[in-house]
Order: C-alpha cells, then structure tokens, then sequence
C-alpha cells in the first residue's frame, strides 16, 4: 500500500459511521467514540501481537537512506520551550503542554516525520490523572498547608493527553575487565584505657583488608531500556513515570492518537544509545563486583562489547498539566497507564525551619540530659 493511500485509509477510519464527525480515541478501550452521537468505531488490532525489536544498525542504515517508514503530520513548535507536537484537528488556538506558553498556530508546519514503531495507547483518564495528581500532592513532604485547597478550587489549568517519543534498547554485553578483590582480616590489639583512675590494659580486633589482584568476564542481558527522546520530559522526570506497561503495545496505528497530542522525537537514536549505554554501566559494574566477590571491590578497567543491539521506536502516553501557587507556575506529569505522578512542587520554608528548630532543641535537651548524669 502506498503512502498516499495508507494516509487516506486512516483519515476515512478517523470519521464516525454514523455522523461523518471525527472520532477521538477512548482511553483503556480499542475503540474510538463519537462526542456527538456516541457511537463507538473499532479500531482492529492484532490480539497476540509479537512485540519484536527491529535491529539498531539496520534502522540507523535506513535512516541514513532515508528508507524508513514515515507519514506527514502538521507540527506546531513552542517558541519558548521548542517543545515539537503533533496539531490536533481544527485547532485554532492553543497552548503548549509543556511550559503553557500561547502556541503560534501560524507558524504551524507539515512535515514528514519517522512513524513509530509501536504505540502504547491511553488508559487512565483525564478526570482520573486528577486524581492520581492530587493524591499524589496530598502526600507531599513539607507542602504548603493550602496547597491540596488552592489547587482543588481551580487553579489548576487543564490536562493535555501527549504522546511522548521514546527509544527502547535491547543488548547482550560482554564485559572483560581487571580489578582487586578485598579480604578482611583480623589482629589482635592491645591497648591501655583509664577505668576509675586506674591503667589497664586490654585487647580489641583491629580488621585488616587485603588486597588481590584479579580479572575476569561478565555478561548481562538488557532488555526495553528505556530513554525518552523529548527533552520536554527529561530523563530523571521520566524513569520516575516507570515502569511502563510494554506488554499492551500495539503495532503503530494514527488512530490510537486521535484527539491527543503526539511531540517529535529531538534526541535520535544515537544519541539515545548513549544515554541507554549509561542506564546500563551501574548494572554492569554490580555484575563485575559480584564476580570479584570478596568484601570489597576496586573495578580498576573494563571493557564492555555490545551484542544484538535491538532497537524499538514508542510513543508512550502521559498526562501533562501545570497549576499555580502563588502567582508562580508547577508542572505535573501522570503515566497514562499507571497512574505515577511526578512534577514541580512548592515548598513550605515555615514547616522546614519548624523541623530544623525541633531539632536543635532536641540535641539540646539530650545534651542537657547526658550533663547531669
């Protein structure tokens, strides 16, 4: 099927048999539904998909050939985040999800974009990530004592469904590396104390570490490391949002996108590699201390191969929104599928101070109380 009529297929599926309006995708379902006449659209979809991993150096290849599968969309871009999102249909004005900024939608672009590989589709919905949120913010540490109250009475802005770009890395490594394995040992002390005014003498264990020179090979097999590829949602923000639901992908279909909104991947999969490759190195060096073994570790070099580098392209669903306390903007971010909730949030410098005198006066008293004994 060519582009043209791929394209054309799926604007037809993107309009209700029953009134022509168009559908917007419902959250937790495999359907889309009509705002107007409520009738609901199947979207087909394979019931035991095989989720495979495409091979990394064949894709950057196609890529650089340009042989990859893609597919137009209207792009808007915030001029003051330089956040890149799909344009809902009919939009007129709009702000980013991201920063909250009035979008130019004059400045709107068409442009060829990489079609993702798999999609994981919207499952909580908006009414219920304002849930998650300000469950989420009740259990703050430290919050302002109005802040569940401010925000409950409105001043939070609206929620906005985006689908976030995100690479996903398969590899098996092979490391080689040289260190020293520490053992523990123990002499025998003797020393001199004053007990009630006398000298005497008396004997402790002093531990020892002795020192081995060692090297070896471990291996590791990783698999779905994530990296988010919008610096929208940076890295930290969105390993706090996992783990993800991968297990309910499906193959990339536009329909799963219609009615929210969908950023343009900035950080490309070589670069994604990169920041996967630093995901892995803690997991690789605990492997190499648990082969050193001993009590203690020193890695002194090592060298990590990597096998069957594997590669899948996924948008990932979050609810963005932002709210403010006083006069001042917090942005919240909820998994759409999990309901994890991670963001910006204000502190109450009072409730800290309050804690910090506490306890002071409680070193003191303890201090005062070892004094008199």
């Amino acid at each position: 099927m060519s582009f043209e009529e791929k394209t054309s297929e799926t604007v037809q599926s993107l309009k209700c048999q029953n009134c022509g309006a168009v559908l917007h995708y419902a959250p937790g379902t495999n359907s889309l539904k009509c705002e107007y006449c409520g009738t609901v659209n199947e979207i087909e979809h394979e019931p035991d998909l095989a989720i495979r991993a495409i091979d990394y150096e064949e894709f950057i290849a196609a890529q650089q050939a340009h042989t990859n599968a893609t597919q137009e969309a209207q792009i808007v871009k915030c001029t003051n985040c330089g956040a890149s999102t799909t344009l809902l249909p009919n939009v007129t004005a709009d702000s980013c999800a991201f920063c909250a900024s009035p979008l130019v939608i004059d400045h709107v672009q068409t442009t060829t974009m990489l079609e993702p590989h798999y999609v994981l589709p919207f499952v909580v919905k908006d009414n219920e990530a304002l849930q998650y949120f300000r469950n989420w913010m009740s259990k703050l540490w430290f919050a302002p004592s109005d802040l569940v109250k401010k925000v409950k009475d409105g001043s939070s802005q609206q929620l906005k469904g985006v689908y976030i770009p995100h690479w996903s890395y398969d590899a098996d490594t092979d490391t080689s590396y040289t260190g020293q394995r520490g053992e523990y040992y123990y002499t025998t002390e003797t020393y001199t104390e004053t007990v009630n005014g006398r000298e005497e003498t008396r004997t402790r264990q002093v531990r020892h570490t002795a020192w081995y020179r060692t090297s070896g090979r471990v291996n590791n097999e990783f698999r779905d490391v994530l990296v988010s590829a919008s610096p929208s949602l940076p890295q930290k923000m969105a390993i706090i949002l996992e783990p993800w639901k991968l297990e309910e992908l499906k193959k990339y279909d536009g329909r799963y996108l219609s009615g929210f909104r969908a950023e343009i991947f900035q950080t490309n999969a070589e670069q994604g590699l990169v920041q996967a490759q630093r995901r892995m190195d803690p997991i690789i060096r605990d492997e190499i201390c648990g082969d050193i073994g001993g009590d203690e570790q020193i890695i002194d070099d090592y060298d990590v191969v990597y096998d069957s580098l594997g590669l899948k392209y996924l948008l990932l669903p979050v609810w963005i929104s932002a709210y403010k306390y006083n006069d001042k903007v917090y942005h919240f971010v909820v998994n759409a599928c999990t309901g994890e909730v991670t963001g910006d949030r204000p502190y109450s410098w009072v409730k800290i101070a309050g804690l910090v005198i506490s306890i002071i006066l409680a070193i003191i008293i303890i201090w005062q109380l070892a004094s008199q004994q």
